[in-house]
């Protein structure tokens, strides 16, 4: 009930107001389970996909919309919760990745849609950087759901880092022909298998989006780019004593 008043009010205000294009929408099943495989640009990615599709989404999204304090955090988690959305801790735990993957399959299980980003973070400056395996391949894998690829387009522009009024643009979405993996069907244990299928996907993603592909995660060029600026900040290598 919650999912369809945001998607009547917040859906159709974002349509009304950015007028988002997309293509492939005719490669979503009108019923039964499939992931959509996104790429990351912009915290609006969540909001967009779901706005110009009439079946609803269910994302992981990361635990801290679901426990930062205060009153903003917790109309913040009230509106992630409503919504369907299920929390994922990205801290390495195991176990929290595990309870994630069974949410997954429970939602697909459902015959529903389940978007997943394979970064695993939005991308620190416009470039498609590499899958994460341990998600995306090991859910498609224990449902034979189809992978759809999708592509958001110019989303970071709406909003870049440091402004708070979003600019009125026309953002992008393209959505790929179903990815189908069954002929690995029993082969999750294989990190080998887990690391083409994400490959595959990402590819498919690159080829819909345009963007510059960067072979290292996103959480790493996001440290470098941290330490980057914090030896720029401090005029370079601190020098040795003696």
């Amino acid at each position: 009930m919650f999912y369809g008043a945001m998607k009547v009010s917040v859906g159709a205000g974002l349509k009304l107001a950015f007028r988002p294009w997309v293509e492939g929408k005719e490669h979503v099943p009108v019923e039964g389970p499939a992931i959509l495989a996104s790429n990351h640009l912009s915290f609006s990615d969540s909001f967009f996909l779901p706005a110009v599709l009439d079946r609803k989404v269910t994302f992981i999204a990361k635990a801290e919309y679901f426990t930062s304090p205060g009153v903003k955090g917790k109309l913040t988690a009230a509106f992630f919760k409503g919504v369907g959305q299920l929390p994922v801790d990205r801290s390495g735990a195991r176990g929290a990745g595990e309870a994630a993957i069974r949410s997954a399959v429970t939602v697909l299980e459902r015959g529903e849609l389940f978007g997943i980003y394979p970064e695993g973070t939005r991308s620190p400056d416009g470039r498609l950087y590499r899958g994460k395996p341990g998600g995306l391949a090991r859910v498609a894998l224990a449902t034979g759901a189809p992978v759809l690829p999708v592509a958001m387009i110019d989303t970071e522009k709406i909003q870049p880092p440091g402004k708070v009024v979003p600019k009125l643009m026309r953002p992008g979405i393209r959505i790929g022909e179903p990815l189908d993996f069954s002929r690995y069907q029993g082969m999750e244990g294989d990190r080998f298998i887990l690391r083409s299928i994400t490959d595959e996907v990402m590819y498919a993603i690159m080829k819909l989006s345009g963007q510059e592909y960067v072979d290292i995660y996103a959480t790493a060029a996001k440290r470098m780019m941290a330490d980057e600026a914090e030896r720029a900040a401090g005029g370079g290598e601190p020098k040795a004593e003696g």
